[in-house]
């Protein structure tokens, strides 16, 4: 099958791929197999010994390289890991094919749980952080704290923008996109998808811009690209339809973790007019919005990014040492003056 062909209708076997993943200064990349599962881990080794656990989640498309230098800015606060989800980046496609945000969840909790890692400071863009918000409602344990970055949780009304990626999930519709952009190489698509995430790809420097163009060939030679892609929207367009307890703004409701919602001004993917709902939804979250930042913030302004987290895990840090003086009695309970009057 050539890069521009669409995806058959079936399970596509994994083959190895024909040129090796980019890893930077610093990085390592390891492989978790699990049964059915096998996912590439790209991880920087921390600063210092003890540094609590951290997990980055990619979006719809993305990899574990999303994640390099905001990993990078934090190398002295938490011990972090990115997966390529199933399909994804180095990461062969899953055993039953399945690509469902729940499935994708369930990759992520049966890494953490092997792993034995948790409770995790968990990080996600786009549909990762719509996986992360189903790991740290159904897994709780899990979660010490979750950073979601535009993340995709259900609009009613979507950009217009927006709509294309959302129409990969119908079917037939990959198959008419492959055929219009047959002959688009892959430093056209590589500029067409920064066009649509970047909130001013013109400060993609050309070394970066080089690097993505290298990784989008790679990742075109593959048997399965247009097959997991096309069924991961797919996933991610159903897990909208889903009601009740399944649905993601519910769970959203249920996650106990201390939450950070990051989100572009100039967001094409999902609006930025989601932010205030995500943020009276999650009943534990700060909000930080960046103008100028499109939908991988994380790429744009790692650094801004980074503060963000770093002023989350400080205050999480100061509840931690606050609730240990408590309980050791050092300190007067929440509320209370230590005369037993409460302080309104």
């Amino acid at each position: 099958m050539s890069s521009t062909e669409p995806p058959e209708a079936r399970i596509v076997a994994a083959v190895p791929p024909a040129r090796s993943v980019r890893v930077g200064a610093g990085e390592k990349l390891r492989t978790a197999a699990l049964p059915g599962l096998t996912m590439t881990v790209r991880c920087r080794p921390p600063v210092a010994s003890g540094l609590p656990p951290a997990l980055f989640v990619h979006g719809l498309g993305g990899s574990s390289q999303n994640w390099s230098a905001l990993m990078e800015l934090l190398a002295d606060r938490v011990d972090g890991e990115a997966l390529d989800l199933p399909g994804f980046g180095d990461s062969p496609p899953p055993d039953d094919g399945n690509y469902s945000i729940t499935s994708h969840a369930r990759a992520v909790i049966r890494y953490l749980d092997a792993q034995a890692r948790g409770p995790v400071h968990l990080v996600g863009n786009s549909m990762g952080g719509a996986i992360a918000t189903r790991v740290a409602a159904v897994r709780p344990d899990l979660v010490r704290t979750l950073t979601l970055v535009s993340p995709a949780l259900p609009e009613l009304r979507p950009q217009r923008t927006a709509v294309p990626t959302g129409l990969l999930a119908v079917p037939g519709v990959t198959r008419l996109f492959t055929r219009l952009t047959r002959d688009w190489d892959a430093e056209r698509r590589t500029r067409e998808v920064m066009m649509l995430t970047f909130g001013d790809p013109s400060l993609v420097t050309r070394e970066a811009f080089a690097h993505a163009v290298e990784e989008f060939e790679r990742r075109l030679a593959l048997p399965y690209f247009w097959d997991a892609l096309t069924r991961s929207a797919r996933g991610l367009v159903d897990s909208y339809t889903l009601g009740g307890q399944h649905s993601l703004w519910r769970q959203a409701e249920r996650v106990l973790a201390p939450t950070l919602l990051v989100y572009g001004g100039r967001d094409q993917l999902v609006s930025v007019r989601m932010a205030d709902r995500a943020n009276a939804t999650f009943r534990d979250s700060r909000l930080l919005t960046l103008l100028d930042a499109g939908h991988v913030a994380m790429m744009e302004y790692p650094e801004a990014v980074a503060r963000g987290m770093r002023e989350l895990l400080d205050d999480v840090d100061q509840r931690g040492d606050r609730d240990s003086r408590e309980a050791r009695g050092a300190v007067p309970a929440s509320g209370a003056d230590g005369s037993g009057a409460a302080r309104g």
